[in-house]
């Protein structure tokens, strides 16, 4: 008896040359270094770009676990962004995509179109890409840094 249940893992056709490559389909183009983050759930990677994006030179790939969220749920969290970054509160964006050319199995999704999607053998990855932003412990010492988180946290709520 043959087991046909197809056992490889969802993101087993996630190479990084095809990470590349979907960077490329964006007519973002990378200069080679690639690095897997740390993510519980997702597949997200920073790469290296040979032209700056938003004034930074990497950008942040996260793919979505297959099957795991809706393209409706990741668009909420992309339009909510978007919302916090126009209430002036510091959060990095999905970027606003778009597609170079003619790349077969690439999709955009959403207006403006801030999430792509991927398809495989194996299904389709979902994904968005940000610009690279470094972060930094707050200094909670400082009586100016904690008036500016709170309000950050007022606008958080307004939202």
């Amino acid at each position: 008896m043959t087991d046909t249940h197809d056992t490889r893992h969802p993101y087993a056709e996630l190479t990084p040359d095809r990470v590349m490559d979907a960077l490329q389909d964006l007519g973002l183009w990378p200069d080679g270094r690639l690095l897997a983050l740390s993510s519980y759930e997702n597949r997200v990677y920073r790469a290296h770009l040979d032209e700056p994006v938003q004034g930074s030179t990497a950008v942040v790939l996260k793919f979505y676990r297959p099957g795991r969220w809706s393209r409706e749920q990741i668009q909420e969290e992309h339009d909510f962004a978007a919302e916090l970054l126009a209430a002036e509160v510091p959060v990095v964006a999905p970027l606003v995509l778009q597609a170079a050319g003619t790349a077969a199995g690439l999709r955009l999704h959403g207006l403006p179109p801030t999430l792509a999607s991927l398809s495989t053998a194996l299904g389709t990855y979902r994904f968005a890409v940000a610009p690279r932003c470094a972060g930094r412990e707050p200094e909670l010492d400082h009586p100016g840094v904690l008036q500016q988180i709170g309000r950050f946290i007022g606008r958080l709520h307004a939202v």
